[in-house]
């Protein structure tokens, strides 16, 4: 490497694929210095080039961490999400000794936009939470430029995923204390995809159905999270789903009028081997609500965002449909949109009857806020996603 270095970045776990391969370098044909720890057989597929392996138990972790940011003079972390166990400590490791801590994750806006923050995100975002100062900034940010789609394919980001966590399981001699930051088993979760591809037109007809049977009638849109989401694991006042599921749908019941329905969406991506569909009829029994409460998986999640009456969510980033269909969002959990004048401020109870709409112009303020600051274009599931990506995160990395 260079020894005109202007940074040294220290990159831990990515996104699977060839991301953070491409952007070290990226950055060291820039002149910087690019390190990078592998922690399980998925990094070290990720990263073949030469590298340092960390095979000791997590306990060891911290001590190690901190000699490696100290003995190679690290100046930047990079880290896809702040919740996973390795990052945590490494996170809390960095601060103290003052480093910059570059955080990547999903996009809060999507398509086309993935989230790069310095310190944290959702909830750990340094983003101010308040209209006041979002309106300000807006009017100093030129109009947002128009761009052309990122292309993105489910394939591409079911091969690199399953590859990923291929190496994972099959790396365990070589990294025999691995913790993944994964709630269940790699194994399940492929058993739960095979599920999940098995069954995908059978629920996309059904979906067509129920969304038939509601056309016309007003409705409340909820749509559900992934219980292993660190949004419902860290950011959230709930267990898991279920729980919060059960939360919404009490409200609805003892307060929504009588002529309006709610209608329970699916995760795209929820491979469980548990039953949505089950739990909601369950619920509307128990609560005499079978013709007010509906399920769905499938459909299209804008169409019944900008017909519904209101979202509520816990803190999913489906809510800036809503917002940017000018419909009113109830978040229950932290959010980094959730703030005074862009969502309902008042509690859950009282948003079935009198929701609070979003003051006109807000979102596209907020909008061209959050891209400025908080996110980067491109995406991991195509060559030109991930090309474009890597463009934006050097910029903004040397910004």
């Amino acid at each position: 490497m260079s020894s005109n270095f202007t940074r040294r970045f220290l990159f831990l776990q990515g996104p699977p694929g060839p991301l953070f391969l491409r952007l070290a370098k990226s950055l060291t044909d820039s002149g910087n210095e690019v390190y990078r720890i592998n922690l399980s057989g998925g990094d070290r597929l990720d990263w073949p080039e030469p590298t340092i392996d960390y095979r000791d138990n997590f306990s060891r972790w911290p001590v190690f961490i901190d000699k490696f940011i100290r003995e190679h003079r690290i100046t930047d972390v990079l880290m896809y999400g702040d919740c996973r166990p390795y990052h945590v400590v490494a996170h809390g490791i960095a601060s103290s000794r003052k480093l910059r801590i570059h955080v990547l994750e999903e996009g809060y806006l999507r398509p086309d936009w993935m989230t790069l923050e310095l310190d944290g995100v959702n909830a750990r975002s340094r983003l101010t939470r308040n209209k006041q100062w979002i309106r300000e900034q807006a009017k100093r940010l030129p109009p947002e430029t128009v761009h052309d789609p990122i292309t993105a394919t489910f394939r591409r980001r079911a091969r690199d995923s399953y590859w990923y966590y291929h190496y994972v399981c099959t790396g365990r001699i070589r990294y025999p204390h691995y913790r993944s930051h994964r709630p269940r088993g790699i194994i399940m979760d492929g058993f739960g995809w095979l599920w999940w591809l098995w069954w995908r037109d059978r629920r996309d007809k059904a979906a067509e159905q129920t969304l038939r049977e509601i056309a016309g009638k007003p409705f409340f849109v909820f749509p559900l999270q992934l219980s292993g989401d660190y949004q419902i694991r860290a950011h959230s006042h709930f267990p898991d789903m279920e729980g919060a599921a059960r939360y919404v749908i009490e409200s609805f019941a003892a307060n929504a009028p009588d002529d309006v329905h709610l209608l329970v969406k699916a995760h795209p991506l929820d491979n469980r081997f548990h039953s949505w569909a089950g739990f909601v009829r369950k619920e509307a029994r128990r609560l005499k609500i079978e013709d007010r409460l509906h399920y769905v998986d499938g459909g299209d999640l804008q169409d019944m965002a900008r017909d519904a009456r209101g979202m509520v969510c816990v803190n999913s980033t489906s809510a800036t449909l809503s917002l940017a269909a000018g419909v009113p969002v109830c978040a229950i959990g932290e959010a980094i949109y959730n703030l005074p004048g862009l969502t309902h401020q008042g509690h859950l109870d009282g948003f079935w009857r009198d929701p609070q709409p979003p003051e006109p112009g807000l979102f596209e303020d907020f909008r061209r806020v959050l891209t400025d600051q908080c996110l980067v274009r491109g995406g991991l599931a195509s060559e030109s996603a991930v090309t474009i990506l890597v463009e934006s995160m050097h910029e903004r990395l040397l910004r």
